[in-house]
């Protein structure tokens, strides 16, 4: 569960400095003071455990990331902002479930499956975020809403596969 908590507050750190430096390299510094502010406080509501704060945070966090994207800033440091604050929230909510297991539950080895997990799928959305920066094609909206319903198919059918590998 130590190595849960270590990844917790890394990926908050990280989420909090790329959104941080998005503002700041673009040429805006008034939304350093919040971000940084924000970042202290959802430490120290991890710390207390109150794990409704996620919720918030998260939400927060994808506000300034989509406001970051809507002024222009670096796409990256927007996209890595928002994808760390979505592993702040799941791995809040992961840490709040593995303490109701049961002491005949291997919590080290149910965080150390979660844990790859959750690398995998932040590695896979950070290289096609990367891609999608780099190759800049446009399509027409037809073909944009077929990509996007496909997408959350294959999502949901992963997810499905996911949760039953888990019982």
């Amino acid at each position: 569960m130590v190595t849960t908590r270590f990844a917790l507050f890394f990926c908050l750190l990280m989420g909090i400095l790329s959104l941080a430096w998005g503002y700041y390299d673009g040429g805006t510094q008034q939304p350093l003071r919040w971000l940084l502010g924000l970042g202290v406080v959802w430490a120290f509501a991890l710390i207390r455990r109150w794990s409704w704060f996620s919720a918030f945070g998260l939400f927060v966090l994808l506000g300034f990331s989509a406001a970051g994207l809507w002024f222009g800033l670096a796409p990256g440091w927007m996209i890595a902002g928002a994808l760390f604050a979505l592993l702040v929230w799941d791995l809040t909510d992961f840490e709040r479930r593995l303490r109701l297991a049961s002491e005949d539950d291997d919590a080290n080895g149910l965080a150390r499956v979660h844990l790859t997990r959750l690398s995998l799928v932040a590695l896979i959305g950070f290289a096609l975020a990367s891609i999608a920066m780099i190759v800049r094609v446009q399509f027409p909206f037809e073909w944009a809403a077929l990509m996007a319903l496909v997408a959350a198919l294959g999502l949901s059918q992963l997810i499905g596969w996911m949760r039953r590998g888990q019982r």
